[in-house]
């Protein structure tokens, strides 16, 4: 699966779990520029991100996300496409 396709597939989710429908998401979109994402939100997307993508994340890995380009290239890694 491309970065692309990641990307696609993730703004939905984004888009319906914090009402993010004029936000495009970029590799350096953070929790920062977007309403609503805080620690709760935040375990609710890793939750439907590792369900939309049939993949578990570790707290470690979870932990070392500094942005949504970190979060492609990790959903990436655990589909053997990085």
């Amino acid at each position: 699966m491309t970065e692309q396709m990641i990307y696609s597939q993730l703004q939905p989710i984004f888009d319906d779990l914090f009402d993010t429908g004029d936000v495009a998401l970029a590799a350096e979109t953070t929790a920062d520029d977007i309403d609503g994402w805080d620690s709760l939100n935040h375990v609710m997307l890793i939750l439907a991100v590792q369900k939309r993508f049939k993949v578990k994340f570790s707290a470690a890995e979870i932990s070392g996300l500094a942005n949504v380009g970190a979060l492609v290239a990790l959903i990436g890694k655990k589909l053997g496409a990085a």
